[in-house]
């Protein structure tokens, strides 16, 4: 699941150098972390939490599989 999300989020910034994920498991519950460049906050966001949603929402379909939920958190 990091890489996927890594990977969306380089194809989405400016800065893809700046893009950070750190993944930790707690239990049956893994945390995605995304951290990007302020100026590419607005990028990863998008209007009204549009591109967040949707890249939360692949990331859902994509852990369909494991038992574990899976949570995206933009920082």
């Amino acid at each position: 699941m990091k890489e996927l999300v890594e990977i969306i989020a380089k194809s989405l910034v400016d800065y893809p150098d700046e893009v950070v994920v750190t993944e930790t498991t707690d239990g049956d519950t893994v945390t995605i972390e995304l951290k990007v460049a302020p100026d590419d906050m607005g990028k990863v966001i998008g209007k009204q939490g549009r591109i967040a949603k949707s890249i939360r929402t692949v990331v859902k379909a994509a852990s369909s599989k494991g038992d574990k939920k899976v949570i995206v958190d933009i920082k």
